[in-house]
């Protein structure tokens, strides 16, 4: 209908709407204006018969309240979309069911919505779940996971050498009276963080079990807020606390001070992430900064690879750096001389 009201043959026309190929300023006009006047939209569906792909890259991330850090990543992956002519759909892990089956779920909504392939957030799929696939796995990759039947498409911060970071960080402060508050129960790179922790403290000549310990049920701030209220109910000796991710160091840092305890005047805190909220806090949070977004830009430009081609290398495990700012600082003097 375009191309007939503009005088002008299909292929032109379809030039002049997909925005690719020669056409003359005159005929680009007189399509354009048949566009308007008819109204034209062009069909995604129908362009993806034609092609054989949607163009359309699917993110699955747990629930947003989770974490401060999925809005900027997935805000990330959406500009880098855009510049590949590519189009962002999310889902998150909400509803029925545990964290396993949203994360099932949530894959099977954006590959059954036809989604060429998906960007998976967290640590909940297992291998099983990855067989279930079959051929669809192939256009999955995953970020802050490690799969053994996927290992060449997950990309992983290597929480180990964040784990050694925080405690090198407390111990070059002269803290020796340490907490740790821990991130969900079953979660490997929490636990892979807080065992690195416990083995650069034991080389420091400092036991685990001298560690005082929490844990954040849920990895949030609220869950950072009650760990630190055991902390103090507990009356446990610390002069730092070091929180597996900045949510739950935020949180903490909250309790301790609307608690009347002085951060860092006589706690130091320090987190893990490198959220933005950190910055912004008082006093601003210390963390070992993990390169989420660049990470998950790696991921995705291989994911693209897979799904359009040619292949794509990118590197898979990333360092994390430490971000020193004001929570952090040296145990008073008081507390030297008692340790």
């Amino acid at each position: 209908d375009v191309a007939r009201m503009a005088g002008v043959g299909l292929g032109t026309a379809s030039r002049v709407v997909s925005g690719r190929g020669a056409v003359s300023p005159a005929t680009r006009e007189r399509v354009q204006k048949a566009i308007a006047q008819l109204d034209f939209r062009p069909s995604h569906a129908a362009r993806a018969l034609l092609s054989g792909t949607s163009r359309m890259i699917g993110v699955y991330a747990p629930c947003l309240t989770g974490s401060a850090l999925y809005a900027p990543v997935i805000e990330a992956l959406e500009a880098e979309l855009r510049t590949n002519n590519l189009h962002l759909v999310v889902a998150f892990g909400m509803g029925a069911g545990d964290v396993r089956r949203q994360a099932v779920d949530g894959v099977d909504f954006l590959l059954g919505r036809g989604c060429d392939g998906v960007l998976v957030i967290g640590n909940a799929l297992t291998d099983p779940d990855l067989y279930a696939l079959g051929a669809r796995s192939e256009r999955l990759v995953f970020v802050n996971h490690y799969l053994e039947a996927a290992a060449a498409q997950c990309f992983m911060p290597d929480h180990a050498h964040g784990g050694a970071l925080a405690a090198q960080a407390l111990l070059a402060q002269g803290h020796r009276q340490l907490g740790v508050i821990a991130g969900p129960a079953g979660s490997p790179d929490c636990a892979a963080r807080v065992a690195a922790f416990l083995a650069e403290l034991a080389r420091a000549g400092i036991a685990a079990d001298s560690v005082w310990r929490g844990q954040g049920s849920d990895g949030s701030a609220a869950g950072g807020w009650d760990a630190a209220q055991s902390m103090l109910a507990a009356d446990a000796a610390c002069t730092a606390l070091w929180c597996v991710n900045d949510d739950m160091a935020l949180g903490a840092m909250s309790c301790l001070q609307r608690h009347g305890v002085q951060v860092p005047g006589e706690v130091s805190v320090l987190g893990y992430d490198g959220s933005p909220a950190g910055e912004f806090s008082t006093p601003r949070l210390s963390t070992v900064a993990v390169p989420w977004t660049a990470l998950a830009l790696a991921a995705l430009h291989s994911l693209i690879g897979r799904c359009y081609g040619p292949p794509r290398v990118t590197p898979s495990t990333w360092e994390a750096g430490l971000l020193l700012r004001d929570s952090l600082a040296a145990p008073a003097l008081s507390d030297r001389k008692a340790a």
